[in-house]
């Protein structure tokens, strides 16, 4: 008879593998009542049939940390429960074949090095003399991280479940999920009891309710039937992988009588890791052409099953093994596996709140979920119990994805992702997957004139204009970890912008209309600056429940009761889902009704600025005084005015993301081809050119302009970001008294680099004073004003006075760097300010 299931906790955690077992363990070490339902048993999703492999290497700075962690935590597993975790420390060897690898090494090291992830290079000959069964005159070297390896994922597993039961947590098996349901303060979880008959997986006639204050999902590949519970989506698609194992490798028995066991081995241009397994050799591939698995749901007779197996998919990578290993090429296959891996369309997993849902979270889509398990259950853990985690977590958050992504998105998305594993990872990176699919009128328009496209958010947005006639590929292949044949046009783009004039597309701005009787008391409160007049623009923050950056707005006001809200293009749903809970808690509180709607699509932005910019659109404005309406005394900085030009009426903003004097024109998106072309008339006689995003960072930087997702994030306050003047201390917000009680740990500073002559920093690289790491750059760059390198970073406040002496360190080695004061070109704003 089953013992009968708790029917109270504090937190649900659904799925039972690493993933799931790594978060009940953080949540209940964390005090809080927890328990894990699993429909099957632990480990019998991906988790079983997974290589455990744990690799440190990664671009993503959360991410890193999460691996970080992850690899630290299992070691400690064993002394805590009593579970040998099956962790073989035998180092990670990934190498390069060619100079790029090799540079993309290097601006991996100087992520690690911000992270403190220990790492060495080493040479073809170093490799060979420790590891002489490899094959190495062809290679450039390799990058070594002796601290990673690989482990037994159920054994891992079954550790963190002891570890969680010994603090307290509870975990059933064979019982399904099969509804969620929100009664305002709690959430009921409908059950069914789970029977094994014959091999098949089926509903009992038991089933019972859990009540559960919050509720974590990570149920892996069934992360679409997740999904059709709570009617939301989840962009988490399975895709096959595939690897195999070798029979007794002869000369590998030979060499182990005397020598430690392989590291793990990635052959990065080659698309392949292996790792030793009984005497032979497991290699897995990530090939072209793996195709997703379980789109619309798993079937129910999938349980611990696999797929057959592909050997003519893989036949390239499999050769290459034997070219690497030599001493493989007669050794039989053992085994194979093919199973479901779970992806998402940027390899991130979704870790973090459902839009639209109270004290709903969700970690899904892991394709490394074993090297992820542990980082992501602490931190995870941290968001639920305390508010936010330690570091920022928004480039795994659920809410990256809108509404506008569909199951077939995710899907090719997803096997790009899966086959780009090993594709070079530039930092100007852009998938071709999906694209075009969300664009503006003028797209064909500015592909013609030699735009090369950026996507964000599933936007189109031009990065640069290259040559009219460039080829299809062109983009492809002016990417670098150095300065690719790109950078030649964004730096002409931000010359033109601060000698004569550039326009840039910024149509992708996500954009809120804010209105009624509660709009401006509930924005008060919201953020943290202090709100403009009627006619005014101010830049604000909302700040999270812990006191640190939430997001960036620039608020219009148009009305006493009407605001426009302008923020970061990649983060509609983010910003909506936050903006509308906050709201909701706003008005449960007492507040007035609040209307808040999202008009991003409905309103096109173009960006006009430079010396030019006023001349420019006069010639293009109606009005009985055209000569004056731009004026300061009509149209002064910082403030907002209806306009019509030609025939497109405008909201015209007296703002500039580049620091010169301009105007952000939001237009109405179906007039944004006849205003495109208006303009561009326009401009051509005052020398205007066209500018993508890339120029614009450069530029942004010269004003110390911070960004959000670089600057600007939930691991530091907007004091520790050095914006206090937008901060208005006399007025009660949210977040401000935890804002004031975290002091300040860390400053925002702005550097000038004489760095290398062929490369900038991309804003991943470790800050050094006097030979230790002291900080790191969150954005980076060229400077045309300053003729050097530019970057902007966190450094601890006793470093952060103007004049400081650093180090940055790029293509490993370090570069002198210099704090400058903050808006170091045109520091009193007299070219914004110009009046004429």
């Amino acid at each position: 008879m089953n013992t009968p299931v708790k029917t109270h906790v504090k937190a649900l955690v659904v799925g039972g593998g690493a993933v799931g077992n790594g978060i009940a363990y953080h949540l209940a070490k964390a005090g809080w009542d927890t328990m894990l339902v699993e429909r099957d048993e632990l480990t019998s999703g991906s988790t079983w049939h997974a290589a455990g492999l744990l690799p440190l290497f990664n671009m993503g700075y959360a991410t890193t940390h999460i691996h970080k962690y992850s690899v630290d935590f299992y070691k400690s597993l064993e002394a805590e429960t009593g579970l040998n975790a099956g962790f073989a420390v035998v180092g990670n060897l990934r190498m390069a074949q060619c100079q790029e690898r090799m540079d993309e090494y290097m601006l991996y090291s100087a992520v690690a090095e911000s992270a403190d992830v220990h790492h060495e290079f080493l040479t073809p000959a170093q490799i060979k003399e420790r590891w002489p069964l490899l094959r190495t005159d062809d290679l450039q070297g390799a990058l070594f991280h002796p601290q990673d390896g690989y482990i037994n994922p159920a054994d891992v597993t079954q550790a963190m479940a002891k570890g969680a039961r010994q603090h307290g947590a509870t975990i059933e098996r064979k019982i399904q999920v099969d509804g969620y349901r929100w009664t305002g303060s709690e959430w009921i979880v409908s059950c069914t009891r789970m029977v094994d008959k014959g091999g098949n997986l089926i509903p009992s006639e038991e089933s019972f309710e859990i009540h559960a204050e919050h509720v974590v999902t990570a149920t892996g590949n069934h992360a679409q039937r997740t999904a059709k519970l709570l009617g939301i989506k989840i962009p988490a698609i399975p895709v096959e992988h595939q690897f195999i194992v070798t029979e007794p490798d002869p000369m590998l028995v030979e060499y182990r009588k005397n020598n430690p066991e392989h590291p793990v081995l990635r052959d990065a241009d080659a698309k392949w890791y292996v790792r030793e397994e009984r005497g032979g050799w497991i290699l897995g591939p990530y090939e072209k052409g793996a195709p997703s698995r379980f789109e619309y749901g798993v079937p129910d007779s999938f349980r611990a099953d696999l797929f057959p197996l592909d050997l003519d998919r893989i036949e390239v990578e499999y050769m290459s093994m034997l070219h690497r290993l030599p001493s493989s090429e007669n050794v039989g296959l053992k085994d194979d596996f093919n199973g479901p891996i779970c992806y998402t369309p940027d390899g991130n997993p979704l870790v973090g709140p459902v839009p639209g849902l109270r004290n709903m979270w969700i970690a899904e889509g892991f394709s490394f979920g074993i090297t992820a398990a542990g980082g992501t259950g602490y931190y995870l853990a941290q968001l639920m119990t305390q508010g936010e985690a330690e570091i920022d977590m928004a480039s795994l958050d659920p809410r990256r994805y809108g509404s506008w992504m569909t199951t077939e998105y995710a899907t090719r998305k997803n096997e790009e992702c899966y086959d780009h594993v090993f594709v070079l990872h530039h930092p100007d990176e852009e998938r071709p997957a999906c694209r075009p699919l969300r664009t503006t009128p003028v797209y064909d328009k500015q592909i013609a004139l030699g735009a090369q496209m950026g996507q964000v958010n599933g936007w189109e947005r031009p990065n640069y204009y290259g040559p009219v006639d460039a080829p299809a590929n062109f983009d492809h292949d002016a990417r670098s970890f150095r300065r690719g044949e790109w950078w030649q046009y964004a730096r002409a783009e931000a010359e033109a912008m601060r000698e004569t004039a550039g326009l840039i597309d910024a149509s992708a701005f996500t954009k809120h209309s804010v209105r009624g009787a509660g709009a401006t008391a509930f924005l008060d409160w919201f953020t943290c600056n202090k709100l403009p007049n009627v006619g005014r623009i101010n830049l604000t923050y909302a700040l999270t429940p812990t006191g640190t950056t939430r997001t960036e707005y620039t608020i219009v006001r148009h009305a006493e009761t009407e605001y426009y809200l302008v923020s970061a293009g990649a983060w509609t749903a983010y910003d909506a889902d936050y903006m509308r809970k906050s709201a909701e808690d706003f008005i449960a509180g007492g507040g007035a009704p609040v209307e808040i709607n999202d008009v991003t699509s409905q309103w096109g932005v173009f960006a006009l600025a430079g010396p030019n910019a006023r001349k420019i659109l006069r010639e293009v404005v109606r009005d009985a005084d055209p000569d004056s309406v731009l004026s300061n005394k009509r149209f002064p900085w910082l403030t907002a005015r209806k306009l019509e030009l030609g025939m497109c009426p405008v909201n015209a903003i007296r703002v500039a993301y580049t620091g010169e004097l301009g105007w952000e024109l939001h237009h109405p998106i179906e007039m944004n081809r006849y205003l495109w072309d208006l303009l561009l008339k326009a401009g051509e006689k005052h020398g205007m050119k066209l500018v993508g995003a890339r120029a614009q960072n450069w530029l942004r930087q010269e004003k110390s302009y911070r960004a959000f997702g670089n600057e600007l994030g939930r691991d530091a306050t907007p004091m520790e970001a050095g914006l206090d003047r937008f901060i208005d201390l006399s007025k009660d917000f949210q977040g401000k008294q935890a804002m004031i009680d975290t002091g300040i740990r860390a400053k925002c500073v702005t550097v000038l680099i004489d760095g290398p002559t062929d490369a900038d920093p991309w804003g991943r690289e470790a800050l050094f004073c006097d030979g230790k790491k002291v900080g790191r750059l969150t954005s980076g760059g060229w400077s045309v004003a300053f003729g050097k390198q530019i970057g902007m970073g966190y450094v601890p406040p006793e470093l952060s006075a103007v004049g400081t002496k650093l180090k940055v360190k790029m293509q490993f080695q370090e570069w002198d760097a210099e704090v400058v004061e903050d808006s170091p070109f045109d520091p009193k704003n007299a070219r914004i300010r110009v009046d004429g």
